[in-house]
């Protein structure tokens, strides 16, 4: 199995710079504007610009054309200690999907971690994954589970055409959400014996608690899928700041700012691990 990282080296001697490694959402790639977005920020500010595609995303089909989930901590892992072969500085910044990812890789894995590794942000990160499920059966946001539901029928579908030994033909049929989409599909296909079990072994919420590197949660009040009760009833270890925006939607956080788009996030995130690596 490989994975396609895309960097982007700031001039001169590598070691001089720490680099970041971006970790894109559900259905997004390297290629997502928000990665763009946040890449452009942080080559800005003066680092090394990795964009990681989990596995099967982006032009990284062409190397796994697998299935990825919220629990593979494995990828990042490796991701995170071949990039600490290069340079001796680094952070992660997660968005979404790959926001939990973080958070669950620098609790999970926290034994395994590179010693250069010095901090993790995650920007609307769903810690609690069922919750999040459940948000998005609530009558308004129909529209975010129609346009996830096209989109990972579609991913498997084109997945089946790449590798009919592996997946099935019409498992993706006649799904409405993704609970279901990930009881039949993901669950399956990641090792669980069903979406429950896998929302509960992958949420990086219960790990919170055992971080012992600086992270930032960045969430929004306003976040129409992930409920903001679902990020605040954790309990936090000292490293760990959580930050509830009132407003910014789901990935979203645009106001006034230096960062690309006016999308704060990227901001605020490498504002943070800036100073997580100075300290």
């Amino acid at each position: 199995m490989r994975l396609l990282l895309r960097a982007t080296w700031q001039p001169g001697r590598r070691a001089d710079r720490p680099a970041v490694v971006i970790v894109h959402g559900l259905g997004g790639s390297d290629a997502s504007a928000y990665v763009v977005s946040a890449g452009r920020h942080a080559y800005a500010r003066g680092w090394h610009v990795v964009r990681m595609n989990m596995r099967g995303s982006g032009d990284g089909f062409a190397l796994c054309p697998l299935l990825y989930n919220a629990g593979l901590d494995a990828d990042l892992l490796a991701t995170i200690r071949s990039v600490a072969a290069a340079v001796p500085r680094l952070a992660v910044l997660g968005f979404s999907l790959g926001a939990n990812l973080a958070l669950l890789t620098l609790g999970r894995r926290r034994g395994e971690l590179p010693p250069g590794l010095g901090g993790v942000a995650a920007v609307s990160p769903p810690v609690d994954l069922s919750a999040c499920s459940d948000a998005l059966e609530a009558p308004g946001n129909g529209v975010y589970q129609r346009y996830f539901m096209r989109m990972l029928a579609e991913g498997y579908r084109v997945r089946r055409r790449a590798r009919p030994d592996l997946f099935a033909e019409g498992r993706e049929r006649g799904l409405r959400t993704v609970r279901e989409y990930d009881e039949r599909v993901t669950a399956p296909f990641g090792g669980y014996e069903s979406a429950a079990q896998y929302y509960e072994r992958s949420s990086a919420g219960p790990w919170l608690a055992t971080i012992d590197r600086p992270a930032l949660v960045l969430s929004a009040a306003d976040d129409p899928m992930i409920p903001v009760g679902s990020v605040t009833r954790w309990p936090l270890a000292a490293p760990v700041r959580r930050e509830i925006a009132p407003t910014g939607g789901h990935v979203g956080f645009v106001s006034r700012s230096r960062a690309p788009r006016w999308f704060w996030a990227p901001e605020r995130a490498m504002a943070f691990l800036e100073e997580a690596l100075a300290s």
